[in-house]
Order: C-alpha cells, then structure tokens, then sequence
C-alpha cells in the first residue's frame, strides 16, 4: 500500500471509531510502543549487540588512559563535563545507569547544599539515530564508493556502513592502538572483514587513502584529541588531500565552527560547497533534533 492510501485507511479507521473510544485510541496512538517493531530491522539489532559487546569491554566513560589529551582537556573543561559514548548509551540506558548510582547527570555546586545543576555530556560516537540518518538520508546511494572515517573510534561509522549501506569499501583511521583493537575484535566477531578495513595511523600520513576517497567522516575529530597547531596542521592536510571533485565530507560541528578557532589558509569556498540536509525525515520516535542539526554535509569543488 502507497503512503497516499495508507493515510487514507488510517483516517477512515480514525474516523469510524466511536467517540466514546475516540479520546483512547488517539491517546493510545501517541504514546503507544506497538509500531516500534516495525521500524527496527535487523541491521538495528546487530548494532545493538556490538554496542552491548564493547559496553563489556570498556570502562563506563568508554575511554582509555591511553587518551591523555582527550581526558586533560575534559578536566579542564569550565564547566563539569563527562564523556556518556552516545553508541554505546541512550538516553534510556543512561537513565538506568542513574538510577543505579552508576552515573549522573547532575552535580554539587555548593558541596553539602541542593543547588545542582546539569552536567555536559560529551560523545566522541554517534548515536544509532545519528547513524541511521547519515547512511539513510544524509548520503546517497555509496554502491562501489570508498568511506574514509577519520577518528573510527570504537568503529561505529564502520559498522553502520557495512550494515547499512553498499560501500564496496570502508576504512578507519585511528591512531590510539586500543580502539583498533577493540574495531579488530568486532570486525572479527561479526564476519566484516570483507570491507572494512583499520589503518592505526595519524590521518596526516594518509594522503593516498584521504585522495581516493567518495566520502570522508569527521566527527568531533579533532578538538580533544590534538592542541590547536595539530588541529591546524590536521585540517591543512585534510583540505589538501580531499579533493576528489563532487565526493562528499560529513562533519560535526560544521567546517565552519571546526576552524572558526584555527589559524589556517583554507579558503572553504574555494573547497567545499554545503548541501542543505532535511532534518524532518527521520520518522522514528524521540528523535534528537539539535544532534541531527550538528551533521553537516560538502561537495568538494
């Protein structure tokens, strides 16, 4: 059945019902979780195991000691900030971790007094949500592309990837050797070996890789991860090297806010033009709207 039709069926069931029971059933229709099985597919299930299997093998702040930068700069953040891995944790599975004292998203302002106030979460992964809107409606059909995500991380762009799309190829480049190994674990596990592939390496050293990509991923890449003359440097590179006229770059933040801060020479007119995205598209219930408006997509010039 057409949507057209469907809406029509809808309403004329709507319409049929009593008005005793009207009230009820438009009650039951919003808040109701009997649709929900109709939009997870199996993709969404796999995600979910993976994302279960790290949670078992990570810290609850899903970060290692061996992210020096990436914790200093938390600690010295002005305002209390925890980093809450948004693919290993949602807003419900946040929710039992506070009401189990595991974690919380308050803090003291005066020790000893009730004025708290709310901490800031940060998240160095996206959400499944974000996932699924980037692969299902940020980019277009990648059958045969090469995906670049820089910072994999624990490999969640990798995983959705595979999962979701047609890319013949997709690499992670990650230069802390823990994360690699736990993407190597996963790729092993889940039999993804055929097109994903992990480089350990620093971006800067992957010139050929950046050159032949069809789509390159940024997520919070670089801010807590390197000083400002690194980022600098970092983005210098990407700018040089992603050139491929009409691939595409996915961001968060925007290139714009990214560099707002950074003494570089990129002109991003000259490199990039911004493909306006629709953030309404995504039907699933509790959507994060301000998360969705962060993903940002180019066209290379």
């Amino acid at each position: 059945m057409e949507l057209a039709a469907a809406r029509r069926a809808v309403l004329a069931a709507v319409r049929g019902t009593c008005a005793a029971d009207l009230p009820r059933l438009l009650h039951w229709m919003r808040n109701t979780n009997d649709f929900d099985e109709l939009v997870v597919s199996n993709s969404d299930v796999v995600l979910k195991n993976i994302a279960e299997d790290l949670r078992n093998r990570l810290p609850i702040e899903a970060m290692f000691n061996s992210e020096h930068q990436a914790i200093q700069k938390i600690h010295q953040h002005p305002l209390p900030m925890i980093h809450v891995d948004a693919f290993l944790y949602d807003d419900d599975f946040v929710d039992s971790l506070c009401e189990e004292g595991k974690m919380s998203r308050s803090y003291c302002t005066e020790c000893g007094s009730y004025k708290t106030a709310s901490l800031e979460f940060i998240s160095h992964s996206f959400s499944l949500m974000e996932l699924k809107f980037v692969y299902q409606h940020v980019l277009p059909d990648l059958t045969g592309k090469v995906v670049v995500d820089v910072g994999s991380r624990l490999g969640a762009v990798l995983f959705a990837g595979y999962l979701y799309s047609s890319a013949s190829q997709l690499y992670g480049v990650e230069m802390n050797a823990d994360f690699c190994q736990l993407q190597e674990m996963m790729i092993a596990k889940y039999q993804f070996i055929d097109r994903i592939k992990v480089v350990h390496a620093d971006i800067c050293t992957q010139a050929s890789l950046l050159q032949k990509a069809d789509v390159v991923v940024m997520n919070n890449v670089f801010e807590y991860f390197l000083d400002r003359q690194e980022q600098a440097r970092a983005w210098e590179f990407i700018a040089c090297n992603v050139r491929k006229r009409g691939s595409l770059l996915v961001t968060v933040p925007s290139l714009r806010e990214s560099l707002s801060k950074l003494q570089t020479d990129i002109q991003l007119s000259q490199w990039v033009e911004e493909m306006q995205l629709n953030y309404d598209v995504y039907m699933e219930k509790d959507v994060d709207r301000e998360a969705l408006e962060q993903i940002h997509l180019y066209k290379i010039l």
